[in-house]
């Protein structure tokens, strides 16, 4: 029988990752299941163990999103070292008694940025807008690839300036927070190479108070958000930067987590193209 996978989540019927995951299948000659299981809030661990215990074929991993990555932190007897510091896992790995929890979304982020898109973060001025888990979970991808600085801001500064200090510890890691109480306004005057927005205001159709003139001449600007025009994206096409959505991130992430599982790299470019044709 094919081994089993799936993804968490609530809501989970917009997912597009069966159809990624099926992609990768047949690109690999997997053999392998893929589905989307909607968990009820506050019942994550028991959709997991629930899942587990079907004898239809092996459990032998899952993905997971919104609301429950900080729960699979928790559910996971084992993490990796980027788990741990993202407080947060989206990937798990099931091996007889042993959950191993993973984050896969700092390495999808930055593969596609680099590799999709043409942007190294080297050497660029990076904003990070947001400090919340999915701020959180690619602050040191994005910090291991030496950009000249990372800026962290967020609508209470509090907020960002307690992650960017957990994170300027780390050693080699230069992370910047505008040193301001009212948040976002504190940026006036400053520009940058990449801006990406981490917040969940594109969920919400949420207008972000972003000060002019941010965005360098040229620059990137990344909305983790997928499959619609966010207030951001629009903002920063009328300021002439280019702009990207979370799409890419969203497949080149589940490539990461397939690596992680059948030790199988696979090519995500048709796959990505397969998603915008439809």
């Amino acid at each position: 029988m094919s081994d089993r996978y799936a993804v968490f989540g609530n809501p989970i019927g917009h997912s597009k990752s069966p159809r990624i995951h099926a992609l990768f299948a047949a690109q690999t000659g997997q053999d392998m299941s893929y589905e989307a299981i909607l968990a009820d809030k506050g019942g994550f661990g028991a959709a997991v163990a629930a899942f587990r215990s079907i004898k239809r074929g092996a459990a032998r991993g899952a993905n997971v999103t919104v609301p429950f990555k900080e729960e699979a932190f928790r559910l996971a007897t084992r993490r990796t070292p980027r788990a741990e510091t993202a407080g947060a896992v989206n990937t798990l790995s099931f091996d007889a008694g042993e959950i191993l929890g993973d984050n896969t979304d700092g390495a999808g982020l930055v593969r596609d940025l680099k590799h999709n898109l043409g942007c190294d973060p080297g050497g660029r001025r990076i904003l990070l807008l947001g400090a919340g888990g999915a701020a959180r979970g690619v602050i040191l991808p994005l910090l291991l690839e030496n950009p000249t600085e990372l800026v962290i801001a967020n609508r209470t500064e509090e907020t960002a300036a307690r992650l960017a200090l957990e994170f300027a510890r780390l050693p080699g890691c230069a992370v910047d927070v505008k040193p301001d109480g009212t948040g976002f306004p504190g940026l006036s005057g400053r520009r940058f190479d990449l801006v990406i927005n981490a917040t969940s205001s594109g969920l919400s159709g949420a207008s972000l108070p972003l000060p002019p003139g941010i965005f360098a001449s040229r620059g990137v600007a990344y909305d983790m958000v997928y499959g619609r025009e966010t207030p951001f994206m629009a903002l920063a096409r009328e300021s002439g930067a280019r702009v990207a959505d979370g799409l890419g991130m969203l497949v080149e992430q589940a490539a990461e987590a397939f690596f992680v599982w059948r030790g199988v790299r696979p090519h995500t470019a048709p796959v990505l193209a397969a998603l915008k044709g439809t």
